[in-house]
């Protein structure tokens, strides 16, 4: 009677340089290639919460970018009306 393997080989194939990125990846981590390669496929997919969290956070990232364009514009627009009354002054 045979026990079943635990593990299987699995080859894939990829450029030096793939390769070279997962070593380093794996060594930052101080863990095997093979350790990394899993535990990055096995990660859990977002979930509604986390979705739902991660478009508001995007929204709010949204709309402080178009107020700080907006104030931007406004002191742009303010430091060159000064400038022209300088050179009109001059």
């Amino acid at each position: 009677m045979t026990t079943a393997a635990k593990t299987e080989r699995i080859t894939i194939l990829g450029t030096p340089e793939f390769k070279n990125f997962l070593t380093r990846e794996a060594q930052k981590e101080g863990i095997s290639l093979s350790q990394l390669v899993r535990q990055r496929c096995e990660k859990k997919p977002l979930n509604n919460n986390d979705e739902e969290l991660l478009a508001a956070l995007v929204e709010e990232i949204h709309v402080a970018t178009v107020k700080a364009n907006l104030s931007l514009k406004k002191g742009l627009d303010d430091a060159e009306k000064v400038l022209a009354r300088i050179k009109k002054a001059a």
